[in-house]
Order: C-alpha cells, then sequence, then structure tokens
C-alpha cells in the first residue's frame, strides 16, 4: 500500500501554514499556532485519531489563522487519502468528556456538506474565540472534500465541549480513514470513484 502522506504550505498575505500528515502515523505531533486552545485542540486530533501531524502557522488575527489551519489540514487529508481506495469512508463516534458528551459522524465520500451544533456560552474558551471551533469544522470539512456532522449533545465547561467535539473528530477520521482488507484495491462506492 502506498504511503498516506502529505506536505502542503500555504502562504498569503494574512498567514504561513506548514502542514505534515502521516495518516498512518502513531499519534505523534508538533503544533504551534500562537493559539494555546488551538494547540491543545488539534493535538486531541493527532492523538485520538493516530495520526502524526508536524503542523505551524503564524499570523496577526487568529480567525485567518484557524480557518488557513483548516484549509491546509484540509487539503492534506484529501491529498493523503489519494483514490479513498480501501477505505471505510464511514464512519461516527460519541466522546465524553466529564459533564460533556460530543458526537461526530464523517463521509469520505466527496460530497461537501457540514452541520455542526455547538453552543458555547462564553465568547472564548481559553485565547481561542469560541465561534472559530464551528469554523474550523466547516472549512476542514470543506477542504478534505468530507461530509461532517458535529455536535455537543450535552455539556457545561466550554473547554470540555470543544475538546470532546474534537476528540470525536479523531476517532470518526480515524475509523473512515482505516482500510478495509475486504476491498482492498477498490473505491468504497458504486460509482466506483469518490470526487476530490
Amino acid at each position: 500500500m502506498a504511503e498516506r502522506k502529505a506536505k502542503v504550505v500555504r502562504e498569503t498575505a494574512e498567514t504561513t501554514v506548514r502542514v505534515e500528515l502521516n495518516i498512518d502515523g502513531s499519534g505523534q505531533f508538533q503544533i504551534t499556532t500562537g493559539i494555546r486552545m488551538f494547540d491543545h485542540l488539534l493535538t486531541q486530533l493527532a492523538q485520538h485519531g493516530v495520526f502524526d501531524i508536524k503542523l505551524s502557522a503564524t499570523g496577526p488575527d487568529q480567525h485567518h489563522v484557524v480557518e488557513d489551519v483548516a484549509i491546509s489540514l484540509g487539503k492534506a487529508f484529501n491529498q493523503a487519502l489519494g483514490k479513498k481506495q480501501g477505505i471505510v469512508r464511514m464512519a461516527h463516534a460519541v466522546v465524553p468528556m466529564d459533564e460533556a458528551l460530543a458526537e461526530v459522524a464523517v463521509d469520505i465520500g466527496g460530497r461537501v456538506y457540514s452541520t455542526v451544533e455547538a453552543d458555547f456560552d462564553e465568547a472564548s474558551i481559553g485565547d481561542l474565540d469560541a465561534d472559530l471551533v464551528r469554523h474550523f469544522l466547516v472549512s476542514l470539512a470543506s477542504e478534505a472534500k468530507i461530509n461532517l456532522h458535529a455536535k455537543v449533545i450535552s455539556g457545561i465547561n466550554e473547554h470540555h465541549k470543544a475538546e470532546a467535539l474534537f476528540k470525536a473528530l479523531a476517532r470518526a477520521l480515524d475509523a473512515a480513514t482505516r482500510i478495509d482488507d475486504r476491498i482492498l484495491g477498490r473505491v468504497p462506492s458504486t460509482k466506483e470513484v469518490i470526487e476530490g
């Protein structure tokens, strides 16, 4: 099987983002975005998705940093998956974190759509604008060419709700990107191709 790795560099007038992704990794990560809470959430994606992620991002405005990280990471997932041969394709995860509970379902089928139900009562989660959690998920799904449904089912603590959401995303992506030995070399679609 070919290595499922990708490197993406995105340089704009607003940000510089560099991403290295290994889908078949061991959960290793080196992540620096200048936003501590965002770094923390991205490490959940690496560790609980068992992806190796090396990521650096700089920029003066956190909205653009988060958006461009999502764009770059989404592109990396799409590139690393190639023609998507042999992948499970669809998966979901429900993850608790103390009083919080989050659910994420994904379909790596080339049909871009996302819905995010994640209400945060505070404007910020640590040093991260709370609305950027939703924006990250939508932008990631768009560039990864996936269908994503994400929901915070319950919770009180903002940190716990966001972290449960990222852990659920990690677990769902891990399951959906796994190779199914029963369909090696085949694209999991009746169309025999997944666009994107």
